[in-house]
């Protein structure tokens, strides 16, 4: 338990601490200066640098802005009348509880005893995304008619039940792959029909009851499909986290130089390459030495259930026995989120 909790933190943390810094004290700086000519107000406003980074510290976003900037630069700042500098990282508290509720699972043996019930599991948190739908006053939402019961979790902030259940569905339809991998067909039908009804939900709606299932499909079809070198991308340096931590700083910055004038295609040309060089640069810098430490961990209690060599370490466990005929889905977790391929970063670094 104590040393898959320890991967996680090792990939997820250090890489965000230093993009707050970054964000906070180098690209705000220089906003304000050309916003505002100078730094006055920038330092001691009520929502400053030092708030920001504080506030963002464990995941949870409690302050998406810093000194007011972006608000009328930006056409989000316009559009919700507010400073935000990096409003992706939304998703990562949830991400953490997903971690959480998988190793709840190991833990508890209900990977190894109880798999039936991940599927009970995925099938009502699917019922309740339907439940939604036939609720909502529209295909495309809103989720139950805009309304969502929310709580405070000490150190995160406010989360939505709603979008926990929501993202927990994915997390479950890749567990559920995972634990049943030789009875998922993979059929090039379905992994094109999969495509075309995600492509559809997109642009006229039903994205979380139709589209989500079928990007998952989607993603164990590619996970197999596609040739033996896509499998090398991510193996041994992962810019995927980087990319997803600073791509909305990137456009921000843009957006806020009306580089949007130029058209879509170059600002979106734009956002991508300086996504990527930061995701580059996090990687190598920062993110890529943290994962050097995985060997050590602090001396938590060990017990029963050693994650280590359940579900949540399969690469470190004595593989079992597979059917004869079963396509190997190697990292099915990787297809459905970014855990598994983080862990095969890891081992690529020791």
């Amino acid at each position: 338990m104590g040393r898959y909790f320890w991967h996680r933190a090792l990939r997820i943390f250090p890489g965000l601490w230093v993009c707050l810094i970054v964000t906070a004290l180098v690209v705000a700086p220089l906003v304000s200066m050309r916003e505002r000519g100078g730094l006055a107000g920038f330092w001691d406003h009520p929502a400053g640098p030092f708030d920001y980074i504080r506030a963002n510290w464990w995941t949870g976003v409690r302050q998406y802005g810093i000194s007011g900037l972006f608000e009328t630069t930006t056409p989000w700042g316009v559009k919700t009348k507010s400073s935000v500098f990096d409003g992706a990282l939304w998703s990562l508290a949830y991400e953490m509880l997903c971690y959480i509720g998988v190793a709840a699972l190991a833990f508890t043996g209900v990977f190894s005893h109880a798999r039936r019930f991940v599927l009970v599991l995925t099938l009502w948190a699917y019922v309740y995304i339907w439940n939604d739908y036939l609720q909502s006053s529209g295909w495309s939402g809103p989720l139950s008619g805009g309304s969502s019961t929310t709580f405070d979790l000490p150190l995160v902030g406010e989360l939505s039940a709603h979008y926990i259940i929501y993202l927990s569905f994915l997390f479950l339809l890749g567990t559920a792959a995972e634990l049943y991998r030789e009875r998922v067909p993979i059929n090039d039908v379905l992994g094109i029909l999969s495509a075309v009804a995600l492509g559809i939900t997109l642009l006229f709606g039903g994205f979380f009851v139709v589209g989500l299932p079928a990007y998952a499909y989607l993603l164990l079809w590619l996970a197999v499909r596609l040739p033996q070198w896509f499998h090398r991308v991510g193996s041994k340096n992962d810019y995927s986290y980087g990319i997803y931590i600073y791509g909305f700083v990137a456009q921000q910055v843009l957006a806020s130089y009306h580089v949007g004038r130029w058209g879509f295609a170059a600002y979106a040309g734009l956002s991508v390459v300086c996504a990527f060089a930061c995701a580059f640069l996090s990687w190598h810098l920062v993110e890529k030495q943290a994962l050097k430490l995985k060997h050590w961990q602090p001396a938590f209690p060990t017990g029963k259930h050693n994650i280590g060599r359940d579900h949540l370490g399969r690469g470190e466990a004595e593989p079992g026995p597979r059917p004869q005929g079963t396509p190997v889905m190697a990292s099915t977790a990787a297809a459905m989120g970014r855990a598994e391929r983080r862990e095969t970063s890891e081992k690529e670094l020791s």
